[in-house]
């Protein structure tokens, strides 16, 4: 069989979980079933005292997780013949609402801050069609516009805000669970408009009352430091950070993140900007693994939690034997290029020639080649 008829997308794969039906237009890429890493190295470089695995969502077919929702919240806007699917984003929505409309056949247009956009994500919704509107302002100001023309127009807002793509993220919960054979001690993963972290709270949930998990994990939530309205308890009017994809003042589903924090025991903190450059170096050094900076504030969370003694304080409280972390890395690293060039080193130059690479090298012969 191949790797395409194997895995059919997260619809069909969990079909009795998504609220579709027989007369629902499935629009698929096969997003999905991306990898989860076991990751020794980085555990042991940050201390963490039980295994780290990683979720890879950089796999999906527009390289971040929002492929999910996004296949779920076009099928429904195409079987409730809208006549256009609509967002504001700093760019990974865009992205994946442009591609599932151009695979359904319909318009998609978006709504972004101009200032506040990494390119990489900006040249895949033009590739894909839509019709991108840039307006001076921030995230919050291109949302506030977008649902006020949904809620007077024949077009779908398709942001986190539209329950079917919190039905369709929560999919990520039930892969882990089935790869893991549980449900793992502690989630780790990113905050930025919260949808995310709503849909996997409730994935877990539902996991476990069917009888899939014998457990919930306590969810860690972490947002960047100068845009951290959770953390704050107010909104942030500028919010600042190198994670765009976090760069969120008034998030959406903010009322979901709280609920995911309190009801799972959990917590939602704050990372700087130093310690996610810190984080996404160690991911692409150690495990091989480019992501977008947003993805590694969870990293950067969890090496901030070992440092504060978290995970000693819960091992003498006691964990179960099997306890795991598991970080959701986001998006892919070429969302972002521009921030990789920035962190990254300037290459060293030397002359064209064999001799000059072997004597910057410090190459030695091997003695058994030696006369």
């Amino acid at each position: 069989m191949s790797a395409e008829a194997s895995w059919p997308g997260i619809i069909e794969a969990y079909r009795g979980f998504m609220p579709v039906g027989e007369r629902t237009p499935i629009i698929t890429l096969r997003e999905g079933n991306t990898p989860l890493l076991a990751a020794p190295a980085l555990q042991e470089r940050i201390g963490l005292p039980i295994p780290l695995y990683l979720k890879c969502e950089g796999a999906n077919p527009t390289g971040s997780f929002k492929d999910r929702g996004m296949t779920v919240a076009v099928s429904k806007a195409l079987e409730e013949r809208q006549q256009a699917v609509m967002c504001a984003s700093t760019g990974n929505t865009a992205a994946s609402a442009a591609a599932y409309a151009a695979r359904a056949g319909i318009d998609c247009i978006v709504v972004l801050p101009i200032r506040y956009i990494a390119m990489g994500k900006l040249a895949q919704s033009v590739m894909h069609g839509a019709k991108v509107i840039a307006i001076e302002g921030n995230f919050d100001d291109a949302f506030r516009i977008v649902v006020e023309i949904t809620s007077k127009y024949p077009v779908q807002l398709v942001n986190s805000i539209n329950p079917h793509r919190i039905e369709g993220q929560k999919s990520g919960a039930f892969e882990i669970c089935d790869r893991v054979g549980n449900a793992p001690a502690y989630h780790a993963i990113p905050v930025g408009n919260a949808g995310n972290i709503t849909a996997y709270w409730k994935g877990y949930r539902e996991y476990h009352e069917a009888g899939r998990s014998r457990r919930l994990p306590k969810v860690l939530g972490f947002q960047a430091e100068r845009a951290a309205p959770i953390v704050r308890g107010e909104p942030v009017a500028d919010p600042q950070t190198i994670a765009t994809a976090i760069k969120i003042g008034n998030p959406a589903s903010w009322k979901g993140a709280v609920a995911a924090r309190d009801e799972s025991g959990g917590l939602i903190e704050t990372v700087t900007d130093e310690e996610i450059l810190e984080a996404y170096k160690m991911l692409a050094s150690i495990e091989g693994l480019f992501v977008e900076p947003a993805s590694a504030a969870c990293v950067a969370g969890v090496a901030k939690l070992v440092r504060e003694g978290y995970f000693v304080r819960e091992l003498q409280a006691g964990v179960p034997e099997d306890a795991c972390v598991a970080c959701i890395l986001t998006g892919h690293g070429l969302k972002d290029p521009d921030c990789a060039i920035q962190a990254a080193q300037e290459p060293v130059s030397v002359e064209a020639s064999a001799e000059a690479v072997v004597d910057l090298l410090r190459l030695k012969e091997p003695v058994s080649s030696r006369a």
